[in-house]
């Protein structure tokens, strides 16, 4: 058989799309670094002062104080949850499904309706990412440098640079892991305990975990925890469609695109608007090319349609060349903002927040479980009566003392041993052990429904909880 080379011609069309990012650097490889370079303009002004504020909100919380403890406590070990002037318990957990569910179906309509507006100004991850990056080019220089100093043999100099930024990185990693804890237990003295080498083994272990968390996913994993950790990045194409609001790049108006003079006419090059600058790709956080299309690793943060209005502003040109769109958009058809989908997300999520705020004006602020003597049903007492043993638990849901009274009803003539007054601390539980008497011969059936009533009394308010009064087996 003949060896003979056979030689090919290439005709395939060129698409005067030149490639961009894809295929230049692995962006799924995880030892791949991305030198992020700062962005300046409105969305980056927006998002720094969107980051403050949360930070401001969640390092600010836990030392606002409200009585005698913090405004905001959640006492796992206490089973409370304090909330300002509001206690939860254990029964009152509902409410947090229901909060779990309509933070899901809020994430659900802005999604549809902004896509990943979340990821690019709300998400943690984006957060503590842009204060370490900002300590890194504080202390280290622009992205550009960085990558230099890098590639060159570490000097002392450089050495100390990146020893001060790792502390600062460690400093922002503590206070997010004693802030976090705070929330759990009462922080002013978790603080001091930390200060003085007196906390508790697993008060310091959950700190130093969770300061680890910070400091390893902000300082080193960073675009890795979004594209290849978090699942929003993965199911977030089932709520988007063609009048989802993204981060598009206008290909009508850019392409070709090629590198030319401040003073050319680009039309007279036939060339589009786009330079070929790449800073679009150098400001990106997550290294991806918007150029390329709609990418699921793009968090909407806005830094390439600042770099991209700056760059245009400087050749003169017409900005939002990258900018907040939509793909019917950019197919130049007309943006449907109400639509079926979004309207459903807004109803299921009006509803359950109609439901949240019911049940939260429902709940009761104390508590009443009634339980029978298992060990023995029924005895027959000194007096001839049917006697009944009971536990009764009453709870104060409330931050200050109360005084309460015990009833019960649904039988004649019933005897009550035992207190029916208690007064209870705030946040106390009382077991109460009573009995009850009735005389046999007012008993028509072997079970009888019963109803114990706990009555606050000052105000007068009251819950009934049933039980039963066993007279025969």
């Amino acid at each position: 058989m003949s060896q003979e080379k056979i030689h090919i011609k290439d005709v395939t069309p060129a698409t005067g799309k030149p490639k961009t990012q894809k295929g230049k650097t692995d962006r799924f490889n995880p030892s791949n670094r991305i030198y992020v370079r700062a962005a300046k303009g409105a969305y980056q002004r927006l998002r720094r002062k969107m980051g403050w504020l949360l930070m401001l909100l969640f390092t600010g919380i836990p030392w606002i104080p409200y009585g005698e403890r913090q405004a905001i406590l959640l006492d796992i070990g206490s089973q409370q949850f304090h909330f300002f002037g509001t206690t939860l318990w254990p029964q009152d957990l509902t409410l947090l499904a229901i909060l779990f569910m309509i933070a899901a179906f809020a994430l659900f309509f802005i999604t549809t309706f902004l896509g990943r507006i979340w990821c690019g100004y709300f998400c943690p991850q984006t957060v503590w990412t842009f204060i370490y990056i900002w300590f890194e080019e504080k202390l280290e220089g622009p992205a550009n440098k960085r990558r230099k100093q890098d590639s060159l043999p570490l000097t002392g100099k450089l050495l100390g640079r990146k020893a001060l930024k790792h502390l600062a990185w460690i400093a922002v990693a503590l206070a997010t892991g004693l802030t976090f804890v705070g929330y759990f237990v009462p922080i002013k003295a978790l603080a001091l305990e930390l200060l003085t080498l007196q906390a508790s083994f697993w008060a310091s272990f959950w700190v130093l975990f969770f300061a680890a968390c910070t400091y390893a996913n902000a300082g080193w994993m960073r675009s890795i925890v979004c594209i290849h950790m978090c699942p929003y990045a993965r199911f977030q194409s089932a709520m988007f469609d063609k009048d989802t609001y993204i981060v598009g790049y206008d290909g009508s108006r850019g392409e070709v695109r090629g590198p030319r003079s401040r003073k050319q006419d680009p039309a007279s090059l036939g060339l589009g608007d786009c330079i070929d600058c790449n800073i679009c790709v150098q400001v990106c956080p997550t290294g991806i090319d918007i150029r390329d299309g709609l990418q699921y690793e793009c968090i909407n943060c806005g830094a390439c349609v600042d770099a991209c209005d700056e760059t245009m502003a400087k050749m003169g040109y017409p900005q939002r060349l990258i900018s907040y769109t939509t793909e019917h958009r950019l197919g130049g058809k007309h943006t449907q903002i109400i639509r079926p989908k979004l309207i459903g997300y807004g109803a299921v999520m009006g509803i359950m927040i109609g439901l949240f705020f019911y049940l939260l004006a429902a709940i009761q602020p104390m508590g009443l479980d009634v339980l029978r003597d298992r060990n023995q049903l029924f005895k027959v007492n000194s007096e001839g009566l049917i006697e009944n043993t009971y536990t009764l638990k009453i709870l104060n849901k409330t931050q200050h003392p109360e005084h309460y009274r015990l009833s019960v009803e649904g039988l004649e003539e019933i005897e009550w041993y035992g207190p029916d007054k208690a007064n209870l601390a705030p946040g106390e539980i009382l077991a109460l052990p009573v009995s009850l008497g009735v005389d046999p011969y007012l008993l028509n059936a072997p079970v009888a429904d019963i109803r114990f009533t706990l009555t606050r009394i000052r105000d007068g308010a009251s819950i009934t909880t049933e039980s039963r009064f066993i007279s025969k087996l």
